[in-house]
């Protein structure tokens, strides 16, 4: 790591912890003996909260986000914080103060992100649980490209309590793990989590603009043929990337409000800049197509039960490789409705590198969404660790 970075010595050879608790301590509960790493912008107290923005470095957390303290009451060690984007906005982990977190797959690559280090993480065995937030995929993202399990719950159904916010309509903290056990386990204990079986067939979506890689689309094929039901087709009211460039117009917005006089680098400045230089009449028109496109996605849940869908349509990337636009185009749809999510491995490119599939589904129904998750999981055994 180059001297600019605020991080003067890494933690671990991945760059995924940016600070350790070397005397953490679990107790007695369902998650005993269960060691959490937290992303930067959740509170812990006492340990570092800054989001990834340099200029709040010093910063600590005053008090347990109400997750963090759920988590303690079921027995679990809060052993550190975990490396993410500057912000919360993007999805490679290359920071410009603490660093570029390594995929555990691949020296060099990205972990994906905005949850980059929380993906690392778990997939190197540096924790058993990792928290994250996922505004429009930060947490399935690091959880397809890291080769790991990952849940984005419904919005409301998750304290926002102790977050260092993106943007509270799309907000959602959730766990990542290296088995679904573990992944459901940890979800029943920090959210509100419903056991309700679905019903339906399920589906999948067509005439999307997204362009999938061809390794992706084998791995997909693969997953929905792991179905114990014949999905049913359906289609969006708008094309995915016009979807997901108004969720982060709205996202831009907010954040440029909230950090404004903050100093930030320069690429999250230009990030930030695209939601207030927004004309109120595209910004009208952005809010008709979110509100058309939730309204479409809560119908096919009602409908269909659920609908599968690749969680990211690019494998793993290098870090010297600019970010793919379209890494949230499937993603920010769960976000944009509110709705559950789950990503789970599916397979692998032709040269060794991890592929999710997603899981979207009714809130309340969480259970019936991690049974057919395991079904998928079981017949597809897709999951390995690094090097193995």
């Amino acid at each position: 790591m180059s001297a600019g970075y605020k991080t003067a010595t890494m933690l671990d050879s991945y760059n995924a912890f940016l600070f350790r608790d070397e005397n953490a301590a679990g107790g007695e509960g369902p998650l005993a003996g269960v060691a959490v790493g937290v992303k930067a912008n959740i509170a812990v107290k006492g340990m570092p909260f800054h989001a990834g923005i340099g200029a709040w470095e010093d910063r600590l957390a005053e008090a347990d986000a109400e997750v963090v303290s759920r988590l303690r009451a079921a027995g679990a060690a809060i052993t550190g914080i975990l490396n993410m984007e500057e912000g919360a906005l993007g999805a490679k982990t290359d920071n410009p103060h603490f660093g570029p977190t390594q995929n555990p797959h691949r020296d060099g690559f990205s972990p994906g992100g905005s949850s980059g280090g929380s993906g690392a993480a778990v997939a190197a065995g540096l924790c058993d649980i990792a928290l994250g937030s996922d505004t429009m995929g930060s947490v399935r993202i690091p959880a397809s490209h890291c080769g790991v399990y990952g849940f984005k719950p419904a919005t409301d159904r998750v304290s926002q309590d102790g977050l260092l916010p993106a943007d509270r309509s799309l907000d959602a903290i959730g766990p990542l793990a290296r088995d679904l056990d573990v992944l459901e386990q940890t979800s029943r204990v920090i959210t509100n989590f419903g056991d309700i079986a679905i019903e339906g067939t399920g589906a999948t979506l067509i005439d999307h603009d997204v362009d999938v890689h061809p390794d992706v689309q084998t791995a997909f094929k693969a997953a929905v043929a792991a179905l114990d039901s014949t999905p049913t087709d359906v289609a969006l009211p708008h094309k995915q990337s016009r979807i997901r460039f108004a969720g982060f117009i709205g996202v831009s917005k907010k954040m440029a409000k909230d950090l404004a006089g903050v100093s930030v680098s320069d690429n999250l400045a230009k990030l930030l800049s695209y939601g207030p230089r927004r004309s109120a009449e595209d910004w009208a028109e952005d809010q008709v197509i979110l509100a058309e496109a939730r309204e479409a996605m809560r119908m096919i849940i009602a409908e269909y039960g659920f609908l599968i869908l690749p969680t990211v349509p690019n494998p793993p990337f290098a870090h010297s490789e600019a970010e793919p636009a379209a890494q949230a185009d499937f993603t920010c749809l769960a976000n944009i409705a509110g709705l559950p999510a789950i990503s789970i491995p599916a397979g692998w490119t032709q040269d060794g590198l991890p592929i999710g599939v997603q899981i979207v589904g009714p809130a309340g129904a969480e259970a019936g969404m991690f049974a057919i998750a395991r079904q998928v999981d079981h017949k597809l055994s897709a999951y390995h660790a690094p090097n193995s």
